[in-house]
């Protein structure tokens, strides 16, 4: 049939509302039942969130058995006298709430502990930051051949297992037989007893430690250079900088974020440090490299459960000081 059209301003047929209205009309009721679109697309989302949880559960379960719920004996631990002589009635022992935290203040030992850890994290933190920067920025721009080679070998040392790298840095640091003496006694020094000697004992283990992660920090920053743009340091040449202005004012300010990484990661790694004084000093001598990591499985080996308790969540909140420090410093204005 041929279509006409109707004039403008004319009015449907009585009886018979434009379809637009009635859509909306429908649509506008109250109590009008939802698309059916609508009910599938909203029972998918359900299900897809159902599947997400099943899915999602066994991690949760291993989470909570494995991880939470030791973490919060644990912390509930150290306010009790428990030891290992009460594992048969565990809930037989008595509440002492801060006594292990004050016992800890009052212990000799362990505040020989703390000591060593405060002198040994800010020097081997400093000194592997310093070298790893050295060496990332000679790797970068200085080191044209070899260059893969020479990242691998630097970074090889940290993914060496540790009581591996302790066991063959004891024999170096060997008072007749070790290299290192050996080295020295050619320039004419007489190289000290490193590990036995209450003096030489802790810069040693801060040298073998600064050695062995200057790698994984060197990999941080070489990270940090390669984001910077070339840009700025063509603009700072064309203004006349230098090399050392460049470096100063260029590659120091851009890699503050990177050196925020490098330091809040190298804190918490290095106030936990236990593998190296544990197998090339034991501690010794004379409690001269004992740390607090240390002193903690110590008194666990012991059997003083909650004491050693208390001196993990001491460990644990001396990293989050550390890392609110050090995010209040280091931390970029923009």
């Amino acid at each position: 049939m041929p279509v006409t059209e109707r004039p403008a301003g004319a009015q449907a047929p009585a009886g018979r509302a434009p379809r637009t209205q009635g859509r909306r009309a429908s649509a506008a009721r109250p109590g009008a039942r939802p698309p059916a679109g609508g009910r599938r697309q909203l029972s998918t989302r359900t299900q897809r969130a159902v599947a997400a949880w099943l899915l999602a559960t066994p991690f949760f379960v291993l989470f909570l058995v494995f991880y939470a719920a030791p973490m919060v004996a644990s912390f509930a631990m150290g306010f009790t006298d428990l030891r290992s002589t009460d594992l048969r009635h565990p809930f037989a022992v008595n509440l002492v709430g801060l006594g292990n935290y004050r016992r800890l203040a009052s212990d000799e030992v362990f505040r020989k502990a703390v000591v060593n850890t405060v002198l040994f994290v800010p020097v081997t933190l400093a000194l592997t930051m310093v070298l790893a920067l050295a060496v990332a920025v000679a790797l970068h721009r200085g080191v044209e051949r070899f260059r893969t080679l020479f990242r691998v070998g630097y970074y090889l040392p940290y993914v060496t297992a540790i009581v591996a790298v302790s066991v063959v840095w004891r024999v170096m640091y060997q008072h007749d037989s070790g290299i290192i003496n050996r080295v020295l006694g050619f320039v004419g020094i007489d190289g000290p007893n490193w590990l036995e000697s209450t003096t030489w004992s802790l810069p040693a283990i801060v040298l073998m430690t600064a050695w062995r992660g200057m790698g994984y920090q060197m990999v941080i920053f070489l990270a940090g250079l390669q984001a910077i743009p070339e840009g700025l340091y063509e603009a700072a040449e064309v203004d006349g900088a230098s090399r050392w202005q460049r470096f100063r004012y260029v590659t120091l300010p851009m890699l503050r974020p990177t050196v925020l990484l490098g330091a809040v990661l190298g804190t918490i790694g290095l106030v936990q440090w236990f593998e190296e004084p544990f197998v090339m000093t034991r501690g010794g001598p004379l409690n001269s490299t004992l740390s607090v990591s240390m002193f903690t499985y110590n008194q666990f080996g012991f059997g003083n459960y909650s004491y050693a308790a208390a001196a993990s969540y001491t460990i644990f909140a001396a990293m989050a000081a550390l890392t609110a420090v050090q995010f209040r410093l280091l931390r970029s204005n923009t």
